[in-house]
């Protein structure tokens, strides 16, 4: 992170199961920059932070240990099922969909008991969560340079680099009505933080909130600017917007109305966050925001460009799954697709990412000019 010369930052979205989709993405993403360096290369070797928000923060932390993405792959198909199971014993509107112990348990099995300043990090890791108890969006990062990182000598707080990893990641994965909130001692002797998932806050694609990162001085990174110092490569888990007819509104409870308004301002965060990258960076890639503004990666802001922004991603929509990949789905089928929970998408959405991924990736987009 403090070394000399061009950046590069991997950013993943939140997504749930959706997850499968952005390991197809980060399987040529592997292969294409093997290509590149002419040998096997570990996404940790090759960026200089790797974040994520929610299932996109568990993928970012087995990267930024070392694994390969084959390995993220068998440890997906063998943690959906299990954390993803229905229980009859649980009250549904009273408690969480899922027992958040089953996703701890996994969680564990690959961190282990690793602080946030574990010397097996390969790389810069960035994980988003919300704190609920004081209001506020945490990106927590293995930086030695950033303000809370070390304990101080009053005990008001409990230094970052002591932070729990897997439980950070729990946090960052904890979304409210699937998962009970994550608890976390952040003071001595006081009561807990309580944490959910960081797609409650305007960055389920973390790639804004890396952006700043890298920029504002506080942080201590201080990257150069410029399209050949400093690419991002943001990848998704298949986005959607949200939409609900009259009718079904009126049909609605209110529990379930607002969790399709939470998932509808997620979406639309999203979009936000897409809408600035694509139009201060240098995006070759085509995603039009809105039927009004269209693609702004075709404008130039007063700023310039600043960065490359490479953005890889599924629209799970009817009319773009077909003009984009010639699949043909109905309705109905591409609306059944987009559940977080179901795991038996999975083979599906994986193919889905596949393919837009041997349309997406490029090999020339990925190298600065000046390499």
């Amino acid at each position: 992170m403090f070394g000399p010369g061009p950046k590069r930052i991997l950013s993943l979205d939140g997504g749930g199961v959706r997850g499968i989709t952005s390991i197809a993405f980060l399987e040529r993403l592997e292969s294409q920059i093997a290509e590149i360096e002419g040998r096997p290369v570990r996404l940790c070797d090759w960026f200089d932070l790797i974040g994520g928000t929610s299932t996109g923060a568990i993928i970012a932390s087995a990267l930024a240990l070392g694994y390969r993405v084959s390995d993220i792959h068998d440890f997906y198909e063998r943690l959906a099922p299990k954390i993803f199971k229905k229980s009859f014993f649980r009250l549904s509107g009273w408690q969480a969909k899922f027992d958040s112990r089953s996703l701890m348990q996994e969680l564990a099995s690959v961190i282990g008991t690793r602080t946030l300043d574990s010397p097996d990090i390969q790389t810069g890791l960035c994980i988003v969560l919300k704190r609920m108890d004081t209001g506020s969006t945490w990106m927590v990062m293995n930086n030695p340079r950033s303000t809370f990182w070390e304990t101080p000598a009053d005990g008001s707080f409990t230094g970052n680099r002591h932070l729990p990893l897997a439980h950070v990641v729990r946090a960052s994965t904890a979304a409210p009505s699937f998962f009970e909130p994550e608890l976390i001692e952040i003071v001595r002797g006081q009561p807990p933080g309580l944490f959910i998932d960081g797609g409650l806050t305007p960055h389920n694609n973390p790639s804004l909130l890396m952006l700043m990162t890298a920029l504002i001085p506080a942080y201590g990174l201080n990257w150069k600017l410029g399209p050949d110092n400093l690419l991002i490569v943001s990848v998704g888990t298949g986005s959607f917007r949200p939409t609900l007819s009259p009718a079904d509104a009126s049909r609605s409870s209110a529990i379930s109305l607002a969790i399709k308004s939470l998932a509808a301002m997620i979406a639309e965060n999203q979009m936000f966050v897409l809408a600035l990258m694509t139009l201060l960076g240098e995006s070759p890639i085509a995603w039009p925001i809105n039927s009004e503004i269209g693609d702004l990666g075709r404008v130039t802001a007063p700023t310039g460009k600043l960065f490359r922004f490479l953005r890889y991603d599924v629209r799970l929509e009817t009319s773009w799954l077909e003009q984009k990949l010639g699949k043909h789905f109905d309705a109905e089928f591409v609306t059944r697709l987009r559940p977080m929970d179901n795991p038996t998408n999975m083979q599906t959405l994986y193919d889905l990412g596949r393919s837009a991924a041997a349309e997406q990736i490029k090999r020339d987009d990925l190298v600065f000019a000046t390499a």
